[in-house]
Formats: C-alpha cells, sequence, structure tokens
C-alpha cells in the first residue's frame, strides 16, 4: 500500500503549516518525517491519517483517493505520542477494543492474544496501563493501532515521552517489527539519530515544506541545502568566497573547479567536526591555525574546541583516542586544523563536496 501527497497546503489561521507539499511513500516502507517544532511534519501525518483536512491537495492509498474519507474508512493505525490508552481496561481490553465491534468474541481473542505475542508483552494482559513502564505502554498502544490489520501505520512521535535508555530499545525493536509486519509506515520524528536508525527512507521538513527526502545515507552524504546539512547538526561553518576555481575562506583556500567564474560570489562551507583533522605543524595542506581552548576526553572520541583568530570563530574537532594520544592536547596549545572533506554553498547554488581539499 503506497501513500501519495499530491500538493497538499493548510494553513491555520495565518500560520501556513504545509505549503504545497507532494510526497511518495512505497508500498512496504518504513519513512520519517524529520524536522525542527513548526515544520508541518505531524501536520502532514494528521492530514494522511484524515484527523486534519488539507485546504487544497489530494492524499491517495495506492490508487484510491482517500482526500474526503472519514478517519474511520481509512483503515489507518495510529499510535500517539502519549499512547492515549484507555486507563480503566487492561491490556487485553485495550488492543481488543477496536476488534469487538467488527469480529466474533473467537477471532478477537486470537487477534489479541497473537498480538500480545507480537509485541512480547502476552504474560501482562490482565494488568492495566498505571501497571506498566513507558516502554510497555507504547507497546501496548502499538499492538492496538494494529489490531484492525490497518493498510498503513502512522505514529507521532511514538518515543518522544520515553527516556534515552527505553527510547533506544524501542527504536530498534520497532525496525525488527516493521521488517516482519513490512505494513506501509510513517512515523514523525525531530530526533536525528531516531529517524536515521529506524527509517529506509527520511524527509527533511522546514517551515511547511519539504527540504529533502532520500536514504538516511542519501542526505548524510549529499545533503541538498546549507538547512539540511546544519540541521543534521555537528557542524563548522566558515564564510567566504568563490572566484576562478578556487573557495577562499579566511586563511583557508581550497580548489572549486565548480565555479570558474572571474566574478566573486559569496560561499559559505560546513565541515562537519569528524572530517577535521588536528596536526601539530603545518603539513602542506589547507590548514587554519587554532589554538585549543577546551578537551573533553567523552567516549568515544574526545571532543576538542579551538579558536580560529583569523575566522573569529570556535571550531570544534573530533579526535579519535589514539590519535589524541599522539597529539597530547593541553589547553593553549597552537594548532593547525585541516578539513578532510568542505561542502561548500554558493548563493542558490546546489552543495559540492570538496574532497580530500588538494591546494
Amino acid at each position: 500500500m503506497n501513500i501519495a501527497v499530491k500538493r497538499v497546503t493548510k494553513s491555520f489561521g495565518t500560520f501556513v503549516a504545509l505549503n504545497d507539499v507532494s510526497l511518495d511513500v512505497p508500498s512496504g516502507a518504513l519513512l520519517a518525517l524529520l524536522g525542527p517544532s513548526g515544520s508541518g511534519k505531524t501536520t502532514l501525518l494528521r492530514i494522511i491519517a484524515g484527523l486534519e483536512t488539507a485546504d487544497s491537495g489530494s492524499v491517495f492509498y495506492a490508487d484510491e483517493d482517500v482526500t474526503g474519507a472519514a478517519v474511520r474508512d481509512r483503515n489507518v493505525g495510529f499510535v500517539f505520542q502519549h499512547y492515549a490508552l484507555f486507563r480503566h481496561l487492561s491490556v487485553y481490553e485495550n488492543v481488543a477494543f477496536g476488534l469487538r465491534v467488527r469480529a466474533r468474541s473467537a477471532d478477537v481473542d486470537r487477534r489479541v492474544r497473537e498480538l500480545l505475542r507480537l509485541v512480547q508483552l502476552d504474560g501482562l494482559a490482565r494488568a492495566l496501563p498505571s501497571e506498566l513502564s513507558g516502554g510497555q505502554r507504547q507497546r501496548v498502544a502499538l499492538a492496538r493501532a494494529l489490531a484492525a490489520e490497518p493498510k498503513v501505520l502512522l505514529l507521532d512521535e511514538p518515543f518522544g515521552a520515553l527516556d534515552a535508555k527505553v527510547r533506544q530499545e524501542l527504536r530498534q525493536w520497532l525496525r525488527r517489527l516493521h521488517d516482519e509486519l513490512h505494513v506501509t509506515s510513517v512515523f514523525v520524528t525531530h530526533d536525528q539519530e531516531e529517524a536515521f536508525e529506524v527509517a529506509d527512507r527520511v524527509v527533511i521538513m522546514n517551515h511547511g515544506h519539504i527540504e529533502q527526502e532520500g536514504t538516511p545515507e542519501e542526505i548524510f552524504e549529499r545533503p541538498a541545502n546549507p538547512f539540511v546539512i546544519d540541521f543534521l547538526g555537528n557542524v563548522n561553518v566558515l564564510h567566504g568566497h568563490v572566484q576562478n576555481g578556487r573557495a577562499r575562506l579566511g586563511q583557508l583556500e581550497v580548489a572549486y573547479p565548480d565555479y570558474p567564474h572571474a566574478e566573486s560570489r559569496a560561499a559559505t562551507a560546513f565541515v562537519r567536526s569528524h572530517e577535521l583533522e588536528i596536526v601539530r605543524t603545518r603539513n602542506g595542506r589547507p590548514a587554519i591555525e587554532a589554538k585549543v581552548t577546551h578537551v573533553n576526553p567523552a567516549r568515544p572520541v574526545v571532543k576538542v574546541r579551538v579558536y580560529s583568530e583569523a575566522f573569529g570563530i570556535v571550531l570544534s574537532v573530533d579526535v579519535g583516542w589514539e590519535r589524541y594520544a599522539e597529539l597530547r592536547l593541553t589547553v593553549g596549545d597552537t594548532v593547525w586544523v585541516s578539513p578532510r572533506q568542505l561542502r561548500v554553498f554558493v548563493q542558490d547554488r546546489a552543495v559540492v563536496d570538496v574532497p580530500g581539499l588538494g591546494a
């Protein structure tokens, strides 16, 4: 069951939550809607579910236009952030609730017990939600959503109310569950690590539109624009200009063949903290002179901050433990920082990777 969203727009008063958004979710995919608060991801999920009505545009499940269909007619499983369980009903009855109006008692019992085994809660059928942990309650909510064998499974920040350890365990469990069931699924998250670990495809949203869509690897390695790479985090930003096939960023100058023109244009370069290398002396590669201002020996890497007077900024560098032992860095040391790879953006031009940084 593939999902197609076609040119959907939605406003709340003067606030435009979605602006002409189109999206295809392949059949059997697990797709993450990722973005900051207010980016439109939850509104898009609710329109797919039928919980919100678009101002314009359409939604298709396979070849069926469900734009005007009621929620009950779409056969969608929906999992909320805060579980939304019936507190006075047992785990068994919570899962059975939606089945009782459409199935025989024997079929209800079989289906509920099957689902409780699937979510590893078959020993807690008689327990009340108040007797469960947060992770167990979310698994009950997921079993309830799956009870009616939905065409589509939608999850709104499903792990947002859980602590970090439980969140880690549950997202690994959700990935395994999806691999077993293959139900087309869309989930909303603002957690980059969660989206990249769980999803087959990731959609980055911002201010009511889609910035980039692709596999986690595609988005991480080939970010489409400055917003995407900055949103994904752990980046250092350098400002400068490009001219005659060179990018000049403060004291750093590298080849930039994508812009061979004589006219100088402003440019911004992004480099992730693990893509920077610290050396004690210049080695012929393009590098930035800086002073060590802070060393944080946090596992699994040492996080080092250095101040570049030329740029007037602090750079964050991730250093492996073996390399850190060789360097013996202390606060106040003068070092040279060399990017292994830069991603350069020139105004509205697409990103260009500059690997190796040969002069």
